[in-house]
């Protein structure tokens, strides 16, 4: 059985506080992106073993922290007779670049074991273990898009609509680490700015330039002047608006006219049709 989780581009983010269990509270608006991994599991006949096979992009580190080898693990503890598979995942969505890649494949192997053994979970008990993988993952559950709060797992599906526009994903290849982001974040009247990431998406796409932010621009821009750059480049070639996406390092773009590209982008981008 394979599926294909997509990823997810930040229309805007807030951080706003830092929380007592370490966490913080965001405000933002996940949007869908069809631009996707590929996710199987096969189950194993008379092999008491859960194994991981990574084809496409290399996912570093030990397979065992894999969220896809998680999730399987998470489930286990509550359904002990779900059988060992072989996990299969074709990686197409670059890491370390805010697009919630790992955090859709934890999602979506969740879901996954849930279709395919029959363990009858409902959308709201998928949702309590995905957050239990990672901040992401329980949008990765609704997969519409969404504006969240708290971690992100709290989430309102809001109308918007970008059908018709071009997406242009820039990678500059910079690994961003997420916790060090964090910590140079200015956190000074950060809550001040509760509740403007919402009412900025529901205007029109022509305002979200002089309206929308993402909190993690400063910094990551400060450490990484290319990131920068490439944001630059894309309203130098029309975007209508563009931004980083999480914490970086993809910068996207939006697009309501024919793009031309061949030149100020001299680093690997993906253009999407919404």
């Amino acid at each position: 059985m394979i599926v294909f989780p997509n990823c997810k581009i930040n229309l805007g983010l807030q951080v706003l506080q830092k929380r007592p269990d370490g966490f913080h509270d965001i405000a933002t608006v996940f949007y869908p992106v069809p631009l996707k991994d590929a996710l199987e599991i096969v189950p194993t006949e008379n092999i008491q073993q859960l194994s991981f096979y990574n084809y496409g992009l290399t996912v570093h580190g030990d397979p065992a922290d894999n969220l896809c080898m998680k999730a399987w693990r998470l489930l286990k503890k509550d359904f002990p007779g779900l059988p060992f598979v072989q996990i299969h995942l074709l990686k197409n969505i670059p890491m370390g670049a805010g697009l919630g890649g790992g955090s859709a494949d934890g999602a979506f192997m969740l879901k996954l074991l849930n279709d395919k053994f029959h363990l009858g979970l409902r959308e709201e008990q998928l949702l309590y273990y995905a957050l239990q993988l990672g901040s992401d993952c329980p949008f990765f559950v609704v997969n519409k898009p969404c504006y969240a709060t708290g971690r992100g797992e709290l989430m309102e599906t809001i109308a918007i609509d970008l059908s018709g526009y071009q997406l242009v994903l820039v990678n500059p290849g910079i690994h961003v680490h997420t916790g060090q982001a964090f910590t140079r974040l200015d956190m000074n009247n950060a809550l001040a700015k509760t509740g403007f990431v919402k009412e900025a998406v529901m205007q029109p796409v022509t305002t979200w330039k002089q309206q929308l932010f993402n909190d993690f621009e400063g910094p990551v821009f400060e450490q990484y002047p290319e990131i920068k750059s490439v944001k630059e480049n894309l309203y130098k070639l029309g975007a209508v608006y563009a931004s980083m996406s999480g914490s970086g390092s993809v910068v996207f773009g939006l697009f309501n006219t024919a793009i031309n590209l061949t030149s100020g982008l001299p680093v690997h981008y993906t253009v999407i049709q919404l």
